[in-house]
């Protein structure tokens, strides 16, 4: 648990920062939308600290959403410090609550951890990074987007499906060539991200597994 200095918030905030830290998710809950009714500057670390921390979805979510509310002059660069965090929450959620921001300061910061080892962290850079990359970088990112083809389980290899179709039209040259890749793995991604770049509809989970058949047994047999 992460300990926090109340003492320079004065009455109403240090009874918010005990309610940030209880036991009973309902009541962080509640302590988070209150601190986002009133917005105030000097809660930014402490919303930041507890993101890192906290284990329940919907206080996060809500935690995010009060940042969203605080001057982007200050929570941005609080945030993008946090991306060097030891701890892979912190670096996940701080990707999350950037993305939600859109401010494009972050992008050096967020771009830099594309390739993080933590597959949340990395999913949550994929996402932000689709929602920060500088008007004209989009190939460039498609690129090093599509050097994570093939990782992980489907789950995440859905998350980066999605954020190269989010690109547009730019990262087609980019799965071509990732289809002639050695690697099955590599090619039945690149196959299965094609087809949801022609149809977003279409089931991914079918899609990537035809495209595995085919790449392990051969197109022509």
């Amino acid at each position: 648990m992460v300990v926090v200095n109340t003492t320079s918030h004065g009455g109403s905030n240090a009874h918010l920062v005990d309610a940030l830290a209880a036991a009973d998710p309902s009541v962080r809950l509640r302590a988070a939308l209150s601190a986002g009714t009133r917005p105030d500057p000097r809660l930014t670390d402490i919303l930041v600290d507890r993101c890192a921390v906290e284990p329940d979805f919907f206080v996060r979510d809500m935690l995010t959403w009060v940042l969203c509310r605080l001057p982007t002059g200050i929570t941005v660069p609080r945030l993008v410090r946090e991306l060097g965090s030891d701890t892979a929450q912190a670096r996940s959620q701080s990707l999350h609550t950037l993305s939600k921001i859109g401010d494009r300061l972050a992008w050096p910061a967020v771009s830099a951890l594309l390739h993080d080892e933590h597959d949340d962290v990395a999913r949550s850079a994929w996402r932000a990074a689709v929602a920060l990359v500088p008007p004209g970088d989009e190939a460039a990112l498609a690129a090093d987007l599509a050097t994570e083809l093939g990782r992980g389980d489907q789950h995440m290899q859905l998350s980066l499906s999605r954020a190269l179709v989010a690109l547009g039209d730019v990262v087609l040259p980019v799965l071509d060539a990732a289809g002639t890749s050695s690697d099955p793995r590599v090619r039945a991604h690149a196959e299965a991200t094609t087809q949801l770049c022609h149809d977003p509809e279409s089931g991914f989970t079918l899609a990537v597994e035809t495209a595995k058949r085919v790449a392990v047994i051969g197109p022509d047999t």
